[in-house]
């Protein structure tokens, strides 16, 4: 006698209804339509979901953006250091990252097979380089806009 298996099917069926119960009595294509509405019921709702979740992302960027204007207006002078500032380190940012490419132009054939050499890579410069992104990114925040380059201001 064999005994029966414990484990439970890998397949299932699950019932994707709103709740109601469909009558027994529906053929095929009765059934398969009414899936599909309570797929579009759902689809629908999901739509209402993000539309609320949009708005009320936005709401908070707008409150954001107001308190960050009305900040400026009342230190001005400290608003255009931010920017100055900003534009220094976005001028640090780019040697840091000539440095950097450099460095794995040298040395990635050797950081591809040495953990060791990638792990000091990244060490020496992941964080500093996050945490210089923040800076900038928060600088010119508050200083009004992108921090601008030497390279895009010869351009513009």
């Amino acid at each position: 006698m064999a005994e029966k298996s414990t484990v439970p099917p890998y397949f299932s069926q699950v019932d994707v209804s709103s709740g109601a119960q469909r009558p027994t009595h529906v053929g095929p294509a009765d059934e398969q339509t009414e899936l599909l509405r309570d797929v579009l019921n759902a689809q629908d709702r999901t739509n209402e979901l993000l539309e609320e979740l949009v708005s009320t992302l936005t709401a908070q960027q707008r409150r954001r953006q107001e308190e960050i204007e009305r900040w400026r207006g009342a230190n001005p002078g400290v608003a255009d250091g931010c920017r100055e500032a900003a534009e220094v380190l976005s001028e640090v940012q780019v040697e840091y990252l000539r440095r950097l490419t450099d460095d794995v132009r040298d040395t990635g054939d050797e950081m591809v097979y040495g953990d060791f050499l990638l792990s000091e890579f990244v060490d020496r410069y992941g964080p500093r380089l996050a945490h210089l992104n923040g800076v900038i990114q928060a600088l010119a925040q508050l200083g009004g806009g992108q921090p601008t380059t030497a390279d895009e201001e010869q351009e513009g």
